[in-house]
């Protein structure tokens, strides 16, 4: 049996040891690299082409859900299965989005996580039951919305629209904040009001509003 091929993408060493000691210690997987950031997930991944990547959410130097996107414009056969150390609905739904087969917590037990694994590599989800229930949750949310009566849009100003179309892009608050040249104070204050402007709850969500409805262009390599 040809083994899993996989990726492990974490900025703490000890626990990326730790985890490669449980995988290569089954028969049917095997940590053929590792990467302490994004940037090297995407430099290896696109050298190795690995079966399977895990992948952290949040790291110094490439953020994790952005390397995803990126990995999987490039490498769709490969199966990327984020981790992170807290439950996150926000990160849980872009990771979705970017191409991600699941989203681990970290204090899973290694047989739960070796079970996800397996079925995440089938095509399976590899999410337990409670952030199932909130994607569930979260497309009734969406679904509802759907069907209420259009509300009226404020109009957003050129500043707003600078940040969203930064959003648009994957850019996190702290990466518009060092393009605009603002504090981070106030990336999150106009956050806030293009999120009431636009009725929306999430960043990415009125993201995807303003694309839709074209009050941002179209993100760069997009159809």
């Amino acid at each position: 049996m040809t083994p899993i091929r996989v990726l492990l993408v974490d900025d703490h060493q000890l626990f990326r040891e730790g985890l490669a000691n449980i995988l290569n210690n089954q028969p049917d997987f095997e940590v053929i690299a590792e990467a302490g950031d994004g940037l090297e997930a995407h430099i290896k991944a696109r050298k190795l082409k690995p079966d399977l990547i895990l992948m952290d959410v949040i790291m110094p130097g490439g953020d994790g859900l952005e390397a995803t996107q990126r990995i999987m414009q490039e490498l769709p056969q490969t199966t990327i299965v984020m981790l992170t150390v807290r439950e996150d609905n926000e990160n849980l739904f872009q990771a979705i989005r970017n191409g991600a087969q699941g989203y681990l917590v970290k204090n899973i037990r290694s047989k739960e996580m070796l079970e996800m694994l397996r079925a995440a590599v089938r095509g399976e989800a590899a999410i337990t039951p409670a952030m199932g229930g909130r994607m569930l949750e979260e497309f009734r949310r969406i679904s509802q919305f759907a069907r209420q009566e259009p509300q009226e849009v404020e109009a957003l100003t050129r500043r707003e629209l600078e940040i969203l179309s930064l959003v648009a892009t994957g850019d996190t608050n702290n990466e518009i904040a060092a393009t605009l040249q603002v504090s981070i104070h106030t990336v999150k204050t106009h956050m806030r009001n293009i999120l009431a402007k636009l009725h929306q709850e999430r960043r990415y969500e009125a993201a995807s509003y303003a694309l839709r409805e074209g009050l941002i262009p179209p993100v760069e390599g997009d159809d």
